[in-house]
């Protein structure tokens, strides 16, 4: 395999890799239009800590960040939905 391509994974994989950033993702599905703050709220979490995290998935190529006046919301991208269906095939199998 490339290297550039496994080093594309790895920024992947390693962007999905936690507990929050999971959360997230599965959030966003629900609804492309969460604010940082709405985030933070609805995962009952610092907001300073969301904000790490959606710059970590943002790294990592699995949301995009949309701003409107001082307000970022935040969506999937295809590569965020082919992730979060992996974890959710994953997670049925337990």
């Amino acid at each position: 395999m490339n290297e550039k391509i496994v080093r594309r994974m790895e920024r992947i994989f390693k962007g999905a890799g936690n507990h929050y950033r999971i959360r997230i993702l599965m959030l966003l599905s629900e609804n492309i239009d969460y604010s940082l703050w709405a985030i933070s709220q609805k995962l009952d979490a610092d907001f300073r800590t969301i904000s790490g995290h959606t710059e970590r998935l943002k790294r990592a190529g699995l949301i995009e960040k949309r701003h409107i006046g001082q307000t970022v919301y935040h969506e999937l991208t295809p590569y965020g939905e082919k992730i979060l269906e992996f974890i959710k095939k994953l997670s049925s199998r337990s």
